[in-house]
């Protein structure tokens, strides 16, 4: 995942935003990556590269959605000194769409209406094998597991169990991520429901 201020948000979905610095003290990214962006979708990474402050231009200011370089600089500095000779990541990235998001899967107002459709639908894919229970409780209690160790875990083979999380995502109670899934607002907010009951 990567995080970004509301701020810039408008800027990464329209384009205008093409770069960001980062004080990591290691990569947490990799070109060819896709990331998360909550809530605008996922982000791709073109290139990274570690580079000090001195090398930063203001044209690289302008692309990473600030004024000027020095407030860009004053930016960095929020995480403590800084200096021409600090050293720090250089992002390219893009807009890469919406991540093939739900919308629902942030709605978490859910009223009795919408807990028996769910309830009804979970209930058809489990008439031949029941799998979603326990599908839902794996990705809960170990959210951002590859998917190779969760269906590991269940004693099931990838790709079935892949294309069963996808039905799942389809009804918005879980999340993609670039690797792994997590139970979205509105699963957490259904098996809330359910413990209720």
């Amino acid at each position: 995942m990567l995080l970004f201020k509301k701020a810039f948000h408008a800027g990464l979905e329209s384009g205008a935003i093409t770069l960001t610095f980062r004080r990591w003290q290691k990569p947490h990214v990799k070109p060819g990556g896709r990331y998360r962006c909550h809530p605008i979708g996922v982000l791709e990474v073109d290139a990274i590269e570690l580079v000090t402050v001195a090398r930063i231009s203001e044209d690289d200011a302008g692309r990473a959605g600030f004024a000027n370089r020095a407030e860009l600089i004053a930016y960095l500095a929020e995480l403590g000194p800084i200096a021409p000779s600090t050293e720090v990541y250089r992002v390219d990235l893009h807009h890469g769409g919406d991540g093939d998001r739900v919308e629902a899967a942030l709605d978490d107002a859910l009223g009795p209406a919408d807990l028996a459709t769910i309830k009804k639908k979970l209930a058809a894919m489990d008439r031949t094998t029941p799998w979603t229970r326990k599908t839902l409780a794996i990705i809960d209690k170990h959210p951002r597991l590859a998917a190779s160790k969760l269906a590991a875990k269940l004693g099931r083979e990838t790709q079935p169990f892949k294309i069963d999380v996808r039905k799942l995502k389809r009804l918005g109670l879980t999340q993609s991520f670039e690797v792994g899934y997590e139970i979205s607002p509105r699963g957490r907010a259904y098996l809330a429901a359910g413990k209720k009951r």
